[in-house]
């Protein structure tokens, strides 16, 4: 069953977070309400019962109440360690005292799925470099979380008294009265650079054109990495990044192995608890301006652009064959194609794709199904990613992965972690990428990935000068 404790809405998610941080393994996910009109749900968890993490093909776990020395299937292990605490009655699922409340995360699992996960699906090459310990995919059980809903302006704490969870009483407290966690200031102590110069960038390009000329593949999406060293606690940093870059995805995941801060504005995949499917690839971008005519012209352009809607049509024809393999026969849809979304410094195309999840089959299914995104790797996608492993100089780790939430009562959101960074060893690695196709120009796709994270890597570095 499900406990209802109402908490303070006007209080931010960041305060409750600073507040629970020191529970441990804490987790942020942030719709950037209010600045995101589109935000919904903040959910804030800590002090899983359990977790699951996976890295070199190798599985390991605390306080899980299966083996796992014989399982080499990551999803599979997400499966087993969820399905434990499952209630078959739905109405395990609802508050007594509001039943008809919607309720995003009602107790499962919370955590990160790193791009490199997709090994443990297809066979890859191992050209390009593993300098991060993030673990490929790292997954707590969660029986509880303060639930922010900026559509009902209400909040709360969901306790599932179905999982191990802390004392409630000593939770409230903590939730209501617990000083933010103490964190140091957020500074740089180098500039961002780039694992690609300009020229070697021009070759990698120039040998996917030999790819797509050869018929190898249609689109590739090539990314390059920008490092910078620093000191102090990364949480400050997330807080002037959302000040900057509010996204609707965004997430801060305090990790054993570092911090993951994320400005996502993509939503890879979404299940409601009756198995309705949505996926909302992002492909075709222009930068903002601040002159009103300048922008809508970029905007108009993004929407007219042969370019930048086959790029689209290629990812939803791959959405669309992914969603496939789990949902029923005649299901998936497209509901919207070349949508435009506007975020504070950029513009973005995004189509929307839908399906129904074929009986039998779970959330954990389609993600397996579908890792990682189609608009991060390219298509077809098996091919791209061997390009992608042979051309970028470093494995992505967190970049181009997922975040997000997969509930107990069937239900899952999950972003593409684009506009990601991750601060592990006193170094920040943020990403910038975006597809490749037949009539690409190098110089443009080129300044693509600095209108794409320019607005994150100045605010920190005009904050290192203040």
């Amino acid at each position: 069953m499900l406990k209802y404790v109402a908490l303070d809405y006007k209080i931010p998610c960041t305060q409750y977070f600073s507040r629970i941080r020191g529970l441990g393994h804490a987790v942020l996910l942030d719709s950037g309400f209010t600045q995101c009109q589109r935000g919904r749900y903040d959910i804030i968890s800590a002090a899983p019962s359990a977790r699951l993490s996976f890295n070199n093909e190798q599985l390991m776990g605390e306080n899980l109440a299966f083996n796992i020395d014989d399982i080499s299937d990551p999803f599979h292990a997400a499966s087993l360690l969820l399905m434990m605490y499952q209630e078959l009655d739905a109405k395990n699922y609802v508050f007594a005292e509001y039943p008809d409340k919607e309720i995003p995360f009602c107790g499962g699992l919370l955590g990160h799925f790193s791009y490199d996960l997709g090994r443990c699906i297809e066979e890859m090459p191992q050209h390009a470099e593993d300098d991060t310990l993030l673990p490929q995919m790292h997954l707590g059980l969660y029986g509880w979380a303060i639930i922010i809903d900026h559509q009902q302006q209400d909040c709360y704490l969901m306790l599932n008294t179905s999982l191990p969870n802390p004392d409630i009483d000593d939770l409230v407290k903590i939730i209501q009265t617990a000083a933010p966690t103490s964190c140091d200031n957020f500074e740089l102590s180098s500039s961002f650079t780039s694992n690609l110069d300009k020229n070697q960038y021009a070759q990698a390009l120039t040998k996917i054109n030999d790819y797509i000329l050869s018929g190898d593949c249609y689109q590739v999406n090539f990314a390059q990495r920008f490092s910078a060293n620093f000191q102090g606690d990364p949480f400050n940093a997330y807080l002037k990044l959302r000040s900057v870059a509010p996204t609707h995805f965004s997430a801060f995941i305090d990790t054993e192995h570092g911090a993951i801060l994320s400005l996502s504005p993509e939503r890879f995949l979404s299940v409601d608890k009756q198995g309705h499917v949505l996926t909302q690839p992002i492909k075709g971008t222009q930068p903002r301006s601040n002159n009103t005519e300048q922008d809508q012209k970029n905007k108009d352009y993004l929407i007219n652009s042969e370019k930048d809607r086959s790029e689209n049509v290629m990812i939803v024809d791959l959405m669309r064959n992914d969603l496939s393999k789990v949902c029923e026969l005649h299901s998936v849809k497209v509901p919207a194609l070349f949508s435009i979304e506007s975020y504070r410094n950029v513009h973005h195309l995004v189509s929307t794709v839908s399906g129904k999840l074929e009986q039998g089959k779970s959330a954990i299914d389609l993600l397996k199904g579908c890792f990682p995104g189609g608009s991060i790797t390219g298509a077809p996608k098996i091919r791209a990613m061997q390009i992608i492993d042979e051309l970028e100089p470093h494995r992505r780790s967190i970049y181009c992965g997922s975040i997000g939430y997969i509930s107990l009562c069937g239900a899952m959101d999950t972003s593409i972690t684009i506009r990601t960074l991750l601060a592990q060893n006193n170094t920040m690695h943020c990403w910038a990428g975006g597809g490749i196709v037949a009539d690409s120009e190098i110089a443009d796709e080129y300044q693509e990935t600095f209108d794409k994270v320019n607005n994150l890597l100045d605010a920190l570095q005009t904050s290192d000068r203040q």
